[in-house]
């Protein structure tokens, strides 16, 4: 049981797909960076201009006040930062909206490579033989009814 879980990692990080993982981990990482700059900066100051200049990433509700004593915190401040909240769903819809972009257009020039019928696309050799495959297929059934 052991071993062959161990050739299944192997077969699995083999083909490819380990490396594929690791790619996309590594360009995610960079795409977050760029989006997080993105709101931080072109997003967040303008909707700061709309609460008087504050920064919405220091936006909080305050629940209870801190109690100080001189310099000496007694009790800390309890807070809810919703403004860092504003800002990571920024973020999220974002990289949503990004993504389903992505997604949707692989999915459109996917179909359009899979089209046979598609002249604009050449079309790939096994989609082509299949092609060809079924309308001999079409012609043999055509024949074999008309002997009926």
């Amino acid at each position: 049981m052991k071993f062959k879980f161990l050739k299944e990692f192997r077969e699995f990080a083999v083909k490819g797909n380990m490396i594929d993982i690791a790619i996309g981990v590594i360009i995610g990482a960079a795409f977050n960076n760029v989006i997080d700059s993105l709101v931080k900066e072109v997003f967040m100051p303008p909707l700061s201009l709309l609460t008087d200049g504050v920064k919405l990433e220091n936006k909080k509700w305050v629940l209870r006040e801190a109690v100080l004593n001189g310099e000496e915190v007694l009790n800390a401040e309890v807070a809810v930062g919703y403004g860092r909240l504003l800002e990571t769903g920024v973020d999220f819809i974002i990289i949503a909206f990004t993504v389903f972009l992505v997604v949707k257009l692989m999915h459109r020039l996917k179909s359009k490579a899979d089209d046979p019928k598609d002249a604009t696309v050449p079309t790939p050799k096994d989609i082509e033989l299949l092609s060809q495959i079924t309308s001999l297929m079409e012609k043999q059934v055509k024949i074999l009814e008309s002997k009926k």
